[in-house]
């Protein structure tokens, strides 16, 4: 294999380590949705003995790059963030070449990704997300003395990331995935997304560069390329791969958890696979504020083009006066709107093919963008419809998400028709209540139900926005993800990478510094029940 260039020259090979991949396999380019015009260069496919060589290394490098003091891992993530801005306008121009996304969007996007690598190199340093316990031993305990045991999180190994469709920044190769994996003590294998390769290869070159400056093990990181989904599914089957994180369709979600499981040692694959976000307006928030909630909801299901998978899907609202003058102005919203520009062709078709069937059902179309798709542009129609929960309860098609700006109104009598379809959700990662005070009062019942079935439930604003921090929760019950324990946002996506490793009566040199008797990292322990960062007392 050959030596690396400089991080911002683009070759259209695999990272293979601190190396480049071999000119030799099938080739594929990105491609401009603006226009359909193909991007240099073109890509080579990872080869299997690529494969095994990125498995391998990040195999080698598992018990080195684990045990390194945190200060180091947290400086590795720190210098990436710092060499993603300082290359930030090569990056954003070429994201926005691949997906179509305005430069804003993409602006917000780098600091997200940036910001996300500061949260948790704080995290790695502060100590305290290992969840370090101590019992201490008690000889003279009857009528058996009590062993000294001590627990912490420790790094799984090698992980392989796969890089998402519509954040082609922050859920990408250096995305959260990368990041709180990389912070968990981890290496990683990219699978970069097919729609955005050059951005890919530029982010990646500036990790493999990091690796390099922080003198860390080679095989920390490696970016692998295909077009298809071959590379992908022969590394969630690799035997030295240890987890999987991915973000997408529910299609590919599914056939990874089925590659991970089926595997002589099943890995943890943690899917987060989209979902419809149910919203609920009750009838007190729709008379106090129908205008409000009209132009809320057209912002929120047409951001990014509907391409969040945070999008509010399905929309359910009360029969009455105020809500006809929110479905007016709702209505003269969408017919106002230009269409919509996708990510990809494919997607746009998929869209166009749902929202047509979904026209053809039982289900009434009530607005639709006007104005021509830009020519050869993978563009799409803004789309509303509408049905009353009865047609909703009969078609189980009509709880399918739709990925694109399109919504769903479902109309509602009285609370025990609301009940009758909330109970029939699946698994999403969030739904979104309106209410006055007065109807949350009453709503008891209703927010029970919906617990039950998201990983984030809000009482204000739209999902279409996650912030990044402690208390996110980015996840949820099946089909809207693998594992609802887990979370892809937030500081506790490093939880999924890591396992508890308990040491019984071991001699204090052996122990990793988190749990030796002294705290020599000074960070926060439960200490006999009792949380401290104190030393222990000696006898």
């Amino acid at each position: 294999m050959e030596e690396t260039n400089h991080a911002t020259e683009l070759l259209g090979l695999s990272l293979i380590g601190q190396n480049v991949g071999s000119t030799a396999g099938r080739l594929f380019h990105g491609i401009d949705p603006s226009n359909g015009e193909q991007l240099q260069p073109a890509y080579t496919t990872t080869s299997e003995e690529e494969i095994e060589r990125a498995a391998a290394l990040a195999s080698e490098a598992a018990a080195e790059y684990s045990s390194l003091a945190p200060s180091r891992r947290a400086e590795f993530l720190r210098l990436i963030a710092d060499q993603i801005e300082q290359h930030s306008e090569l990056i954003v121009k070429r994201a926005q070449r691949e997906s179509g996304l305005p430069i804003q969007r993409l602006n917000g996007e780098l600091a997200r990704t940036t910001g996300q690598l500061r949260l948790f190199a704080k995290m790695v340093e502060d100590g305290w997300w290992v969840d370090a316990r101590i019992d201490t031993a008690d000889p003279t305990r009857e009528p058996s003395p009590k062993p000294d045991a001590r627990s912490m999180l420790q790094s799984l190994g090698p992980v392989v990331i796969f890089g998402a469709s519509n954040f082609p920044l922050a859920f990408s190769v250096a995305g959260g995935d990368t990041a709180s994996a990389l912070a968990a003590g981890c290496p990683v294998i990219v699978k970069a997304h097919p729609a955005h390769p050059g951005v890919s290869e530029l982010v990646g070159r500036i990790i493999q560069q990091s690796v390099s400056t922080c003198c860390l093990p080679e095989g920390t990181f490696s970016l692998l390329f295909d077009a298809g989904i071959e590379v992908g599914t022969k590394l969630a089957g690799h035997r030295l791969v240890n987890a999987v994180a991915f973000t997408g369709s529910a299609a590919g979600g599914k056939a990874l958890m089925r590659v991970a499981a089926d595997r002589p040692v099943p890995i943890p694959c943690f899917a987060e696979m989209g979902s419809v976000n149910p919203l609920v307006i009750l009838p007190g928030a729709m008379e106090l504020d129908a205008p409000g909630e009209a132009k809320g909801l057209l912002a929120s299901f047409t951001l990014g083009s509907g391409q969040f998978c945070t999008k509010p899907g399905l929309v359910f609202i009360p029969e009455g006066e105020s809500t006809e003058k929110f479905l007016g102005i709702l209505r003269d919203g969408v017919a106002a709107m230009p269409p919509s520009g996708m990510l990809t062709f494919a997607m746009a078709s998929a869209y166009r093919d749902r929202t047509t069937q979904r026209a053809a059902t039982d289900s009434r179309l009530l607005a639709c963008s006007g104005g021509d798709w830009p020519k050869h542009s993978a563009a799409a129609e803004v789309k509303l419809f509408q049905v009353a929960v009865a047609e909703y309860l009969s078609d189980r098609q009509l709880s399918e998400e739709i990925f694109g700006p399109s919504t769903l109104l479902v109309s509602y009598h009285d609370s025990l028709e609301l009940m009758a379809a909330i109970q029939l959700l699946e698994g999403h990662l969030t739904a979104t209540v309106h209410g006055t005070e007065a109807d949350l009062r009453q709503a008891g019942d209703l927010i029970d139900e919906l617990r039950t079935k998201v990983g984030r439930l809000l009482f204000a604003g739209y999902p279409t926005g996650v912030e990044v921090g402690h208390a996110m929760m980015h996840g949820g019950p099946y089909p809207a993800s693998s594992d609802a324990r887990s979370t892809s946002v937030g500081t506790r996506a490093m939880l999924r990478f890591v396992r508890p490793v308990c040491y019984q009566d071991a001699p204090d040199w052996l122990l990793p510094q988190e749990l030796r008797r002294t705290n020599p990292l000074g960070i926060v322990r439960l200490l006999n029940g009792e949380w401290t960062t104190a030393v222990e007392a000696t006898s």
